[in-house]
């Protein structure tokens, strides 16, 4: 057993660098995942519609943790070598995906029936209809929300220490098992957590306000 000292304090820090990384990871996979999910449930297309569905439901129907399991102890079954930080990706890019996915799909259909009908009168593809029209007012609508979840990804990568993953809660686990002083230890790392996410709250906050008063005009 040792005292808490600053080389403690800096692999605290280079572990809240990986965390950022596997949320932005997260992040931008969900997103594009959920771009793909938030399309085909907007589609006219039954069969993109139920996979579409059946992945929400799954993927928000399920602890992250019991994903994070089945995606770090289910490859090595299926005959795939996976290591702690792509199981980790690939669990919170899935499990961000649907849910991002689900929220952009609301924001595409809060899109004045107006806008959809003057598309169709203008004889524009479902492509170019939703590339020219509606998401382009859509992502107007989505990006509040949108990086307020990002909020909830940053949390979520705490649950990754359960795999052997090295990111900032699992960094505060081991310095604790070697100094036993928990109360030093994991204020620390909340104060790191809490930096991290206030500034993103904000800045969600902010945009929901911006939102507010430009819809308001």
């Amino acid at each position: 057993m040792r005292t808490f000292g600053y080389s403690d304090l800096s692999f605290i820090l280079q572990a809240a660098q990986w965390t950022i990384a596997l949320s932005l990871m997260a992040f931008v996979g969900g997103g594009l995942v959920g771009l793909v999910v938030a399309l085909c449930r907007s589609s006219q297309n039954r069969v993109a519609l139920a996979l579409s569905m059946g992945f929400i439901q799954i993927f928000r129907g399920t602890p992250l943790l019991l994903q994070l399991f089945l995606v770090f102890f289910g490859a090595p079954v299926l005959g795939f070598n996976i290591n702690p930080w792509l199981a980790a990706a690939l669990a919170l890019t899935l499990n961000s995906g649907a849910f991002l996915g689900e929220i952009w799909r609301g924001c595409i259909q809060a899109i004045p029936q107006g806008q959809w009908e003057a598309a169709d009168a203008l004889g524009l593809s479902y492509r170019n209809k939703m590339r020219d029209v509606v998401l382009p007012q859509a992502l107007k609508i989505a990006v509040p929300p949108t990086v307020g979840y990002l909020v909830q990804i940053v949390k979520g990568t705490s649950l990754a220490a359960i795999i052997g993953f090295t990111e900032l809660t699992r960094a505060g686990q081991i310095i604790n098992n070697a100094t036993f002083e928990p109360m030093l230890v994991f204020s620390i790392v909340a104060i790191i957590y809490f930096c991290i996410c206030w500034p993103l709250s904000l800045l969600a906050g902010h945009m929901e306000r911006r939102l507010a008063a430009s819809l308001s005009r």
